[in-house]
């Protein structure tokens, strides 16, 4: 089974694989995880969306395997680590975000804090702030970015909480009810999870191919 292979080797754990660190760490993983990707510019390659779905799965009383998580323990951690981490990203940013951005050699971090300053120019702040929740990379630079363009700090705290717990409750509880309603569904869970990865890329997607149009369609 898929769970209990992950499971069987704690001591190897794979910080890209959403299995391994709930079957390594549970909860306190999840907060610590979330905490990395939404606060610290190193934690852009963690796995956010796959590792909340995936807990949602474990969460289910009938999964089968050695991991089984508690969905109020998971839900707790979840919405402290995704919470506390953007906060945390926001301070970094308001100190010198700019400054640790420009120093960065990644890539993919870079166009991460390209397509997230897009976001904050295209729809407003409040808007922007919900919408990289769900926008890997681009999450994780958003919230030290507002803190470098100085976002009132108000506004950031509201807008960031109400995208947090969109996506940190609705992706948990959605992983619940799909391994509540299919038996034995751990045995599917890698596809499922690649499939939340893919799906997970669908905003980011959308957003690219709006911006290719937009010199066309004009300003309106």
């Amino acid at each position: 089974m898929a769970v209990s292979v992950l499971a069987a080797a704690p001591q190897a754990v794979n910080f890209l694989d959403a299995g391994s660190l709930l079957s390594a760490f549970g909860a306190l993983g999840i907060a610590v995880v979330l905490f990395a990707e939404t606060g610290l510019l190193v934690g852009f390659f963690l796995p956010g969306d796959s590792l909340l779905f995936t807990a949602g799965l474990l969460c289910v009383p009938a999964a089968h395997g050695p991991v089984h998580l508690s969905l109020a323990q998971v839900l707790i951690a979840a919405v402290a680590g995704a919470l506390l981490g953007a906060q945390a990203g926001y301070w970094i940013g308001r100190r010198g975000g700019g400054a640790l951005l420009a120093r960065s050699r990644s890539p993919k971090l870079h166009k991460g804090a390209d397509r997230a300053e897009q976001l904050l120019n295209r729809y407003g702040h409040a808007r922007a702030i919900v919408l990289a929740r769900f926008v890997p990379v681009v999450r994780t630079v958003l919230n030290p970015l507002a803190g470098a363009l100085n976002v009132p700090a108000r506004l950031f705290t509201l807008w960031q909480v109400v995208g947090g717990l969109i996506w940190t409750v609705g992706l948990v509880l959605a992983g619940y009810a799909l391994g509540s309603s299919v038996p034995n569904v751990d045995r599917y869970l890698l596809p499922i999870v690649a499939l939340v990865v893919v799906i997970s890329l669908i905003p980011l997607a959308v957003e690219v191919l709006r911006t290719r149009r937009a010199p066309e369609g004009g300003s309106r």
